[in-house]
């Protein structure tokens, strides 16, 4: 290791040592300028021109219109046209004055009204008729021949007389002339009381009535 031997004026002086600090001062002005050399830009800013962009413009003009076509040339002039006059009308004739009407103090037969038409004559009364039986009815309805008459071969005819009302009801049936047999009387006056009736009609009313009806039993 060295020692730092102490210099003769500090050991003479005991102070600082002036000079000293004053050649070291220097020494660090200097590094500091040459520092502040280094770190400064070349050339100073502001110094720099810069291309600024120029935008030029060029207005073209139109080209001018064309020149107008040329006016056509004038027509010839069209000859003048002839007018034909119309032939002169005749005046119309004036009619000549009406005649004034002619008064009749007679009515005319136009005049005289006609009578009125005579009132249309009433209806004929129409004529009374008695009840009948409704031959349909009797068909769909007739009566049934006995088992026993019929095996034996028992023919006849019953003569029937009923009693009808104003609806062509029957109300009573009675046998006016029997068959000769029982069992055939009874079976028509059976199928009798199915049967429907037309009413008689009496002044245009529907009024009851009596019917003869015959019945007949036949092989």
């Amino acid at each position: 290791m060295t020692q730092r031997q102490p210099s003769d004026q500090e050991d003479s002086d005991g102070g600082l040592n002036w000079p000293r600090i004053t050649g070291l001062s220097f020494v660090f002005a200097v590094h500091a300028a040459a520092l502040l050399l280094l770190l400064a830009p070349v050339s100073p800013p502001g110094q720099e021109k810069t291309d600024e962009e120029v935008t030029r413009v060029v207005i073209i003009e139109p080209p001018p219109p064309p020149p107008p076509p040329p006016p056509p040339p004038p027509e010839p002039p069209k000859p003048q046209e002839i007018k034909q006059l119309a032939p002169p009308q005749a005046s119309p004739i004036p009619p000549p004055p009406e005649e004034p009407p002619v008064v009749f103090d007679e009515p005319s037969p136009v005049d005289v009204q006609a009578p009125p038409p005579a009132p249309p004559a009433p209806p004929a009364p129409q004529p009374d008729i008695g009840a009948s039986v409704d031959i349909s009815s009797k068909n769909m309805n007739p009566p049934q021949y006995p088992r026993d008459e019929m095996r034996r071969g028992i023919t006849g005819t019953v003569i029937l007389v009923i009693t009808v009302d104003a609806s062509g009801n029957a109300t009573d049936v009675q046998v006016e002339s029997s068959s000769g047999n029982r069992n055939l009387d009874r079976s028509a006056v059976k199928a009798a009381r199915n049967w429907r009736f037309n009413p008689g009609v009496t002044g245009g009313r529907k009024v009851g009535g009596r019917v003869r009806v015959p019945v007949e039993f036949k092989l």
